[in-house]
C-alpha cells in the first residue's frame, strides 16, 4: 500500500508527522541530540536494520533535519549532525519524555529523566502558555487557519 503524503494539508501536526511521524526518525533525532553522529553508532544504539536506517537518515537529510559532514576526527567517514531545524525538535522529545514518564511507568519503576546540565535537576514540566504567560488547559486552545498577510 502506498503511503499518503500530508504535505498539502493546512494542519502543521499532519505535515510534521509526514516527516518525523515514525518512531525511528524521532529516535534518530533523540540519539543525535545525545551526541551520536555515525551510521554505525545509530545502528548499534537503535538495533535498526541497515536499510531502514539508511532510508530514515536520507529522509532526515533531505528534510534538512540532519546534514552530513566530514568526520570530526579527520577519518574518511561522514557524520550526521543536527541542523537548527533538527535541534528544535528537542522540545517535542522533551514533551514526549515527560508525557511518557507521567503515564507509561508504574510507580517506583525506573525511568530516565531529563536534567539541566548546570543544576543537575529535572527539567520543569512543559506547559501550554498564552502570550501573556497564563498556563492554558487543552479546552482553552482553538485551532484556526492563519492566512499570510
Amino acid at each position: 500500500m502506498k503511503r499518503t503524503r500530508l504535505e498539502e494539508t493546512f494542519c502543521p501536526v499532519a505535515r510534521s508527522l509526514d516527516i518525523i511521524g515514525d518512531w525511528w526518525s524521532l529516535l534518530i533525532v533523540r540519539d543525535a541530540l545525545s551526541g551520536i553522529k555515525r551510521f554505525g553508532e545509530f545502528q548499534k544504539s537503535l538495533g535498526i536494520a541497515k536499510n531502514m536506517l539508511t532510508a530514515r537518515l536520507k529522509l532526515l537529510v533531505d528534510e534538512e533535519i540532519l546534514r552530513m559532514q566530514p568526520a570530526s576526527d579527520g577519518s574518511a567517514w561522514q557524520e550526521y549532525v543536527l541542523t537548527d531545524k533538527g535541534r528544535s525538535l528537542q522540545t517535542v522529545l522533551v514533551a514526549l519524555s515527560q508525557w511518557g514518564n507521567e503515564w507509561l511507568f508504574a510507580q517506583g519503576e525506573p525511568a530516565s529523566v531529563l536534567v539541566d546540565n548546570q543544576s543537575r535537576r529535572p527539567l520543569q514540566k512543559l506547559a501550554l502558555r498564552a502570550e501573556d504567560g497564563r498556563e492554558l488547559q487543552p479546552e482553552e486552545v482553538t485551532l484556526r487557519i492563519a492566512r499570510p498577510q
